[in-house]
């Protein structure tokens, strides 16, 4: 897995100005007609080539570091997600991931809170992500997988398992071969 500590003091005129961007374009989506011409080109603006065919992201968003999160083809993300994503952000194909989500791949340091500690997340085909849930920093959830509403999940979630609760804990394996 993955593990970086970025100091945010260290941060560059030029990352600066790149966070004050995409901050700025992430204003706009929030403050525009979702499914128009000038959304789209907003959300597209916003990932770049990182989100697939067919994808949905719905307006309010927040978040950070959005060049860091990629998005397959046919993913729905409902409103008011949260996607800070320094540590790195990987949905794949056919995904559904519920109103009020947080996708969380970084978390501060517990003696200097200037230090982010980010590991990535990755939610593999198929999985579902129910309302309200978080998704903690590296954490994978597996192929076709559920995670309850409201869970906290700190840890992963294998393939078919259904995980519910704070913290998240598996409560049922699906099975495999109605998918």
């Amino acid at each position: 897995m993955d593990f970086e500590r970025v100091d945010m003091r260290e941060m560059t005129d030029e990352e600066m100005a790149e966070a004050f961007r995409i901050s700025e374009i992430v204003f706009k989506i929030n403050h525009t007609m979702p499914n128009t011409e000038e959304y789209n080109n907003l959300v597209k603006e916003l990932f770049g080539e990182n989100i697939g065919e067919n994808s949905t992201v719905m307006a309010p968003i927040a978040g950070a570091a959005f060049d860091r999160v990629k998005i397959g083809d046919n993913v729905f993300i409902n409103s008011n997600s949260l996607l800070m994503a320094r540590g790195g952000i990987t949905i794949e194909d056919d995904v559904m991931i519920a109103a009020n989500v947080q996708l969380l791949s970084n978390n501060h340091d517990e003696y200097d809170r200037q230090v982010l500690t980010c590991k990535p997340i990755h939610i593999k085909k198929g999985a579902w992500i129910g309302a309200g849930a978080s998704i903690l920093p590296g954490v994978t959830i597996g192929e076709n997988a559920i995670v309850g509403a409201g869970a906290i999940v700190t840890k992963d979630v294998g393939d078919c398992e259904v995980a519910v609760g704070i913290p998240a804990r598996v409560v049922k394996t699906l099975d495999k071969d109605k998918f």
